[in-house]
């Protein structure tokens, strides 16, 4: 199969009235006073921006998160739901390592696709448990963070008169991506009766009404709904994208290791599917190291030397403390310690169904069958505006959930249970009383 690469065009840093909810809630909505930057509310300047700019939304998670994080700096207490963070700490052989690349003076920049230990360690951990063969030396770059690889693999193949696919509910950062790539985003919408995955008959008719379609982006397990593609069907796609060999899959797999029931095999294990598959994955989620921003792109040389290119252009190489760190997350944490983290999370999904299922006019069409997300649907509260309905939940009980809409799930709100069951009872409480004043 033929994947045409396309070269880097735009890299944009967002500018936004206010730094933390420009274009989520004005003074007539959230009657809050939130600070200003100079630099970003001179009407005077003869500086223009990228028109690419104006075409990107900032992420809904990332405005309320920020407005969470200044709240609680001035002294209130916010029951945040809203972003995917585990509650626990890295695992100790994590930390240790760390520890001990910083006494160590591994303080250096690394080769930019990362040490040869890291991508030895990645390619190692794929053979092992998804059958995966890659060259450490030529097909694996480390980024600073999934999110990085994920735009960069949109960057490869994409660029301007190009469509990607995107299956709704989707990760917000899909569209965006695709956007300052200058290529156009096709959601292709799902449905509850098949578990927010896409279908092949849906994915074949996608593709013939768009033939300029050069990628899609399959988010397994997938965010928000916590949806899981089996290896049945990956297969049933994957018969389907034969008859299209120009299409390249970015497959989003940093869920991966948190699945509650059966397995979540990689796309590009799939026959036929290795050549044509970028599969991004990282150390956020299963092993809690958000703030080390570590993640990885394994793929054909092809693709991964322009993901390369890219990056060297754009960051370098990720943190060398964090690659130390992910060596010993791949190397060290046993699947056992792994797994009670998922059991973890499984109880905890648990609770917030049943609790959910107590509150009237709410609905969980799906049960989360991976991640750490619920996609409850609320339409039923404030005419369907969940966006509303999020601002007056943030300003009457200071909980945080992000609006389903932001997902391409309009009438539903996305609340992580990645946090202590202390706080999810708080927040359920807080819901629940919430939606009993609206009645």
């Amino acid at each position: 199969m033929r994947i045409q690469l396309q070269s880097p065009l735009v890299l944009a840093f967002l500018l936004g009235n206010s730094p933390l909810v420009s274009g989520f809630a004005s003074p007539k909505t959230f009657s809050r006073d939130l600070p200003s930057l100079a630099s970003t509310t001179d009407n005077d300047s003869d500086i223009s921006l990228n028109p690419t700019v104006a075409a990107v939304k900032v992420s809904k998670t990332v405005e309320i998160f920020s407005l969470v994080k200044q709240m609680q700096a001035e002294g209130e207490t916010v029951t945040s739901l809203c972003v995917g963070e585990p509650d626990f700490l890295p695992p100790k052989a994590v930390l240790d390592a760390a520890v001990a690349a910083v006494q160590a003076g591994d303080t250096r920049y690394t080769a930019v696709t990362g040490t040869a230990d890291l991508r030895n360690a990645i390619a190692a951990d794929l053979k092992r448990r998804k059958g995966l063969e890659y060259n450490p030396q030529t097909e694996i770059i480390v980024g600073n963070g999934a999110k990085q690889c994920v735009y960069q693999g949109v960057l490869a193949v994409c660029g301007t008169g190009d469509a990607v696919i995107v299956p709704a509910p989707y990760w917000p950062s899909y569209p965006e991506m695709v956007a300052l790539a200058g290529a156009e985003t096709v959601v292709v919408e799902t449905t509850a009766e098949s578990g927010y995955l896409v279908t092949p008959d849906t994915l074949r008719a996608t593709l013939d009404e768009h033939p300029n379609t050069k990628l899609i982006i399959l988010c397994n397990p997938s965010n928000p709904t916590g949806g899981v593609y089996g290896k049945e069907k990956l297969e049933a796609l994957a018969a389907v994208l034969r008859d299209y060999p120009k299409v390249a899959v970015l497959a989003d797999e940093i869920y991966e290791r948190l699945v509650y029931e059966g397995d979540c095999p990689s796309f590009a294990s799939i026959e036929g599917m290795f050549s044509r598959t970028m599969t991004v994955n990282g150390f956020s989620k299963a092993y809690a190291m958000t703030g080390m921003r570590l993640g990885y792109v394994a793929a054909p040389q092809k693709l991964a030397k322009a993901v390369t290119t890219i990056q060297s252009q754009l960051t370098s190489c990720a943190g060398s403390i964090s690659q130390a760190a992910g060596v010993a997350a791949l190397t060290q944490v046993s699947d056992e310690e792994l797994d009670r983290n998922v059991e973890i999370m499984r109880e905890k999904r648990d609770f917030v169904l049943a609790e959910l299922e107590k509150m009237e006019g709410v609905s969980v069409a799906m049960p989360p069958n991976g991640a750490f997300y619920a996609l409850p649907n609320v339409s039923g509260y404030f005419g369907g505006d969940d966006t509303q309905l999020c601002l007056e939940l943030l300003k009457s009980k200071k909980l945080a959930l992000v609006p389903g809409s932001s997902f391409g799930a309009p009438g539903t709100v996305r609340l992580s249970y990645a946090t202590s069951m202390e706080e999810l009872g708080i927040a359920m409480t807080k819901l629940r009383e919430f939606l009993e004043e609206q009645s």
